[in-house]
């Protein structure tokens, strides 16, 4: 009997390009609605912010991206556990400081992106949900 195994890096790339696909599909979406992109994947030691906006008022908007194919481990929005919301509000200071904008208006946003099967997808985009 033979056993194949998966590469390692095979489902950590398609997690990558999955991750990416979503990531890009929030940023037009963030586009369409009169948004200007400030940065994506800023990263630093403690972890990493997908993308960073600026509202049409100004406001600073980071958004952490939950890209899922299908829900069978539940809503890609679940996977924000306490920790990692603790995580992105100082990411978000620390994004602040560092473009020398602490002391702006800001937020913090989510969104889960589905892919299905045949490529469509859907956006549910929370806002302010820290």
């Amino acid at each position: 009997m033979s056993i194949q195994k998966k590469s390692p890096h095979s489902s950590k790339s398609q997690n990558i390009s999955l991750g990416a696909f979503g990531e890009n599909a929030v940023t037009q979406y963030l586009i369409s609605s009169g948004a200007t992109i400030l940065d994506r994947n800023w990263r630093v030691r403690e972890g990493e912010i997908d993308i960073v906006a600026q509202s049409p008022d100004g406001k600073v908007i980071f958004v952490e991206v939950k890209t899922r194919s299908s829900l069978a481990f539940g809503h890609p929005l679940e996977s924000i556990t306490n920790r990692k919301a603790h995580r992105l509000q100082s990411l978000a200071l620390a994004w602040l400081v560092t473009h020398k904008k602490f002391g702006a208006d800001f937020q913090i946003d989510a969104a889960a992106v589905l892919i299905g099967s045949r490529g469509e997808q859907s956006i549910d985009y929370r806002a302010n949900v820290l």
